[in-house]
């Protein structure tokens, strides 16, 4: 099966580029297609990581050897936080000639500590994502929520389906954060991520995974801060609403980069569309098409979630309350489930409410005269997300 990915990299002659994302989302195929006469750089090969280790001039000065015609297309060094040395060849070479770059990689972490040399804002930054609703062809939810979007993942068959996701976190999780030497630790840091599978989508307490985990609190807040910088999940502030007082405002959520590797995680699987465990995985899926819509098309409205300290909640709030949306894996909502819904928009009448289900059609139910919530078919939203209509 063939994806049509829908990131698009603008590029100006002679304009260079950073591309982010996970491991094995799909980067290297993308710029392959896109790129396919660009000189390329794989620095997952070991023989080119030691020779440019031991003499990053070696890099210059084969640049400099191209001719005008190779030099009119980027050069793209995969996997560019193996040899942070590169960064200053680069960053000469983008000021002493006519050479551009598009650099590549699943962490910009290890370029922080060991250089302070990210090109000085002469790369533009572009993030690359799992598979989206809107890159599949015949996408079918069922198989997103239990294999997740990493495109191997996603197209594996059932039978092979646990060793793929084992060898993601076997190799991708625990392997790369101890070959970048990103913690010593790696035994608590491995506990940290089956709780992190276990509480994925829920509110941090970070002083509890700290004693389960035989680590100090400020260690989990690291660890979470390197799953962040190794493009491996993503925090979900709460909507911070001077409306009320009685709201949490500084415990954010989290939520691992795939619904499939979570789940693997947490030790459960989605077998059917209804149920606590295809509940959560049905929000987190949900959470991720927003995170893929919004870096695609590079707006920069919030994303937040909103709860009281009596339990209501909101699942997702888009920009300045702009859009409320809630989602439920039911087949039928009903309006004494949304109470969190409909008290948001009580307090906040210009927004926008949109539960997300898997009603058959799409439906209006009126609250009141000041208060209506569209109920919206997944399918149906996300086709109007990715077509600009909800935000």
């Amino acid at each position: 099966m063939m994806f049509k990915r829908r990131l698009h990299m603008e590029l100006p002659d002679s304009q260079s580029a950073f591309l982010w994302g996970a491991r094995q989302t799909g980067k290297s195929s993308y710029l392959k297609q896109h790129y396919p006469d660009s000189i390329y750089y794989d620095l997952l090969d070991t023989h080119e990581v030691i020779r440019f280790t031991k003499s990053p001039f070696i890099f210059r000065e084969e640049v400099l050897a191209l001719s005008a015609e190779l030099l009119a297309k980027p050069i793209i060094v995969d996997e560019i936080q193996k040899v942070p040395e590169l960064l200053n060849e680069i960053h000469w070479l983008i000021e002493n000639s006519p050479a551009s770059f598009i650099l590549c990689g699943s962490s910009a972490r290890k370029l922080r500590t060991q250089t302070t040399n990210l090109l000085g804002g002469r790369a533009w930054q572009y993030n690359f994502y799992p598979l989206s609703f809107i890159e599949i062809p015949e996408f079918d939810l069922l198989t997103a929520l239990s294999h997740g979007l990493i495109p191997t993942h996603y197209l594996s068959k059932e039978q092979y389906l646990n060793h793929h996701l084992q060898a993601y976190v076997d190799i991708y999780l625990t392997e790369e954060i101890r070959n970048e030497g990103l913690t010593r630790n790696l035994a608590s840091f491995a506990r940290f991520l089956d709780i992190v599978g276990i509480s994925n989508g829920e509110m941090i307490n970070a002083s509890n995974i700290a004693r389960d985990c035989g680590v100090s609190r400020s260690t989990v807040q690291d660890y979470y801060q390197i799953l962040v910088d190794t493009l491996l999940g993503d925090f979900l502030y709460p909507f911070r609403d001077k409306i009320k007082r009685d709201l949490i405002t500084s415990t954010p959520k989290f939520y691992l980069f795939d619904v499939g590797v979570a789940n693997y995680l947490a030790k459960q699987r989605v077998t059917e569309l209804q149920g606590s465990v295809a509940g959560q995985s049905f929000e987190h899926f949900i959470f991720m098409e927003l995170l893929a819509y919004r870096g695609i098309t590079r707006q920069s409205f919030d994303i937040t979630y909103w709860r009281t300290k009596m339990g209501l909640e909101v699942d997702f709030i888009l920009g300045n309350a702009t859009v409320a949306v809630e989602v439920k894996i039911s087949e039928q909502v009903h309006l004494q489930d949304l109470k969190g819904l409909v008290a948001f928009c009580e307090e906040h009448p210009a927004t926008k409410a949109i539960v997300i289900s898997q009603d058959k059609r799409p439906r209006q139910l009126q609250v009141n005269e000041n208060l209506t919530i569209s109920i919206l078919p997944w399918a149906v939203f996300l086709e109007q997300l990715w077509t600009q209509m909800i935000i």
